[in-house]
């Protein structure tokens, strides 16, 4: 690859930096505090938000059956994965989190 080519393709990719980057690039502030909660408000959240995906699923799909035109099949099919997936990866989180409870708890002291 040429010079010019290289040069090119690293001024293309600064510009999409640059384009991702958003609002930060402008000056503004961007807040970087994670969790301010604590851990127990983020598991809380968490919990709630795999609640309303599977709700959300759940009356998608009797929308589905009970003839509403507006509410397509792949749309009720993609919504269920995602409660699946959202319910799959909170179950692994807590099983988990009782592995390293069990774990700290049968340490000697």
């Amino acid at each position: 690859m040429s010079s010019p080519a290289i040069q090119s393709a690293l001024a293309q990719m600064q510009t999409l930096a640059a384009q991702a980057s958003g609002p930060a690039a402008k000056g503004l502030l961007v807040s970087t505090q994670v969790g301010q909660g604590g851990f127990a408000g983020e598991l809380q959240a968490s919990i709630q938000r795999i609640n309303r995906l599977q709700q959300a699923s759940a009356a998608k799909s009797m929308a589905f059956q009970a003839g509403d035109p507006n509410v397509e099949l792949n749309d009720v099919m993609v919504d269920m994965q995602k409660a699946s997936v959202a319910f799959q990866m909170g179950l692994q989180v807590r099983n988990r989190l009782v592995t390293a409870y069990r774990d700290v708890m049968n340490m000697q002291v």
